[in-house]
């Protein structure tokens, strides 16, 4: 897809965290764009790295997490005109990681059955996704153990 000239493009890495069939959903605090909107946790893409990288460096400095493992969801781009941004959201399965989430931003996190996610208010780049979601194939891992 194209940018579009009059919006700021942001490449971004999200991960939809799973423990079981319940996914780690985020509220966006108050002093953040889009706030009060529920959204999977991640963030900005810096220059010269990897989807895969900014997703493992955004999950540690967010919520203290390591990642363990993760696979490629699905990318896709969504324009948010009031804002003035186009973001092009990169998605990841995480599957394990090392930790026990907390909110280091600000955020109110939530554990939430999947397939009532849709339940939250999320952010409108997310929504088709949280509709469709659908836990990784059973052949990987779905335990998001905690690993000290």
């Amino acid at each position: 897809m194209k940018n579009s000239p009059s919006l700021r493009h942001v490449d971004v890495a999200a991960g939809i965290i799973w423990r079981g069939t319940t996914i780690l959903c985020c509220q966006r605090p108050a002093d953040r764009v889009q706030a009060g909107f529920w959204e999977f946790p991640g963030g900005k893409i810096r220059p010269g790295e990897d989807a895969a990288h900014a997703l493992e460096r955004e999950l540690e400095e967010e919520l203290g997490i390591r990642v363990l493992q993760s696979q490629p969801l699905c990318t896709f781009t969504h324009s948010y005109p009031e804002d003035g941004l186009e973001v092009h959201l990169h998605f990841f399965h995480v599957t394990a990681f090392a930790g026990e989430p907390r909110p280091r931003e600000g955020q109110t996190l939530c554990w939430q059955a999947h397939d009532r996610a849709g339940e939250l208010g999320f952010l409108a780049a997310n929504r088709d996704l949280v509709r469709t979601l659908r836990p990784p194939q059973p052949s990987e891992s779905l335990t998001g153990d905690t690993v000290s």
